[in-house]
């Protein structure tokens, strides 16, 4: 393989390998810190992470306002003190080698006074900013009060057009490198457009050549482009390295840190990496973000897709091959469904599913009671996690809503990955992943169960295997 060239990012000579961001716990100051010891850019994630008692225990995420606006500032709290905390945990870890990133999703609850809440108490502390899952038009201009590098992630050449035009352009000299977030090979949330096909994965390398004609257009010949998402051995990417259409080029990791010592995700999820197989992560549209998103298929995906497929469209009046009497909820009340839909409600009737949901495109989901008690009660519980969420159809904005019903189709993200990163049972719980995961599997370095430090990764990284 080509020798792997130290990169200037951000005004300094890095190795061009990044620890790829994992909010809610995931990617941890401990995490993030032994990546920048070894060289590299360490990444913490400021989405609600974990924020530690004088014990060393982390301070469980519990709320207690009566409203959603009541429980969002206390969710905005708990996450501004805890990227304050990980951020000075990274800082001491590292020792004042390679570079610390701060990781935000645009679409979390809150995103601007978090940067602003972590980048005001954390100065000298944090080199640079990545941020995604939106267009996080104010990102540069956040940064540059503070000023810490920006990296916005992107899954197009046409996205970061967009985001020059509008604002990045007005500060150019912190913009230190362009995530290239591969939307049908990367983990979490996903950036598909309308326009592409979720089953119908396209080459990396010639969306992201488009991106470097963007960006030598607007006089970025210099700034690196950082590819993430299916990126496991360097010696793959070979022909990416000094390549004058690819341009300066790092890569980012997000799947293979999971699996080090430092990694604070549970031995359960770690055994479960170990025996995964191709084809066991699946992309999903399930996310109360409306966006796509990689997960590894468990029984938590499984009844959340059986759930939709318990789905038929009603009305309230006869209308059309609407026709035919149902009789739903705790009233009775008629709705009017096809005759052979409502053959299939009372099949799932008979099975079990006797409480029916009613979604926000007029159609009917057929769930058990317990099942019903808990998707209601996670509705209620919301305490604005996201700028504006499908599930429980809180908003950010004045009103404090979306405006549409509530969507039982989905969950409650945050209650789902805070399980997940304390211990929960990796069967019962959303498990992001990117899908190159399986490869824990059948990659040598790990056979035998073992698990790496983030040193001896960021060592075998660098050699290309």
């Amino acid at each position: 393989m080509k020798p792997l060239n130290p990169l200037v990012i951000a005004g300094q000579e890095l190795l061009p390998v990044i620890e790829g961001g994992k909010g809610v716990a995931i990617s941890t100051g401990q995490t993030s810190g032994a990546w920048a010891a070894a060289g590299g850019i360490g990444t913490f994630s400021a989405v609600n992470a974990d924020s530690f008692d004088a014990s060393g225990c982390a301070i469980p995420q519990r709320y207690h306002g009566r409203t959603r606006r009541d429980r969002h500032e206390e969710l905005l709290k708990y996450a501004i003190e805890g990227g304050i905390t990980q951020a000075r945990i990274a800082h001491e870890t590292r020792s004042g080698n390679g570079r610390l990133h701060m990781n935000i999703l645009w679409e979390m609850a809150g995103a601007e006074r978090v940067m602003h809440g972590v980048l005001e108490k954390c100065k000298g502390l944090i080199q640079g900013v990545t941020c995604g899952a939106g267009m996080p038009y104010k990102l540069a201009e956040i940064a540059a009060q503070y000023g810490v590098h920006y990296y916005p992630i992107v899954s197009s050449g046409r996205a970061f057009r967009a985001l020059w035009k509008r604002a990045y352009h007005k500060c150019s000299e912190l913009l230190g490198g362009v995530v290239y977030e591969d939307p049908w090979l990367a983990g979490g949330h996903n950036g598909l457009s309308n326009s592409e096909d979720p089953k119908r994965p396209e080459d990396p390398y010639p969306r992201v050549a488009a991106l470097r004609a963007v960006m030598n257009e607007s006089g970025l010949q210099q700034t690196p482009i950082i590819m993430a998402g299916g990126v496991w051995w360097l010696n793959e990417w070979e022909h990416w390295l000094d390549n004058p259409e690819i341009g300066p080029i790092a890569f980012q990791f997000g799947t293979r840190p999971l699996l080090t010592q430092e990694s604070p995700i549970s031995e359960g999820w770690k055994k479960r990496l170990l025996n995964l197989k191709p084809g066991d992560v699946h992309l999903h549209r399930f996310s109360p973000t409306g966006f796509y998103s990689s997960a590894v298929h468990n029984a938590y995906l499984d009844e959340l897709e059986h759930r939709s497929e318990r789905q038929i469209a009603f009305s309230a009046e006869p209308l059309g091959a609407h026709d035919t009497a149902l009789s739903v909820g705790a009233r009775k009340k008629d709705v009017y469904v096809t005759a052979a839909d409502k053959t299939r409600a009372e099949a799932w009737i008979a099975q079990g599913f006797t409480d029916t949901m009613k979604t926000p495109d007029s159609t009917l989901i057929y769930v058990t009671p317990p099942k019903a008690e808990e998707i209601r009660k996670d509705q209620i519980d919301c305490m604005g996690c996201l700028s504006a969420c499908g599930f429980s159809n809180w908003s950010q904005n004045e009103e404090g809503t979306t405006g549409r019903k509530a969507d039982p189709r989905s969950f409650c993200i945050q209650k789902t990955l805070q399980n997940i990163a304390h211990d929960g049972s990796v069967e019962s719980e959303l498990m992001f992943a990117g899908h190159n995961a399986y490869r824990f599997g059948q990659d040598p370095w790990y056979r035998g169960g073992f698990v790496p430090t983030v040193k001896q990764l960021v060592e075998r990284i660098a050699t290309g295997w």
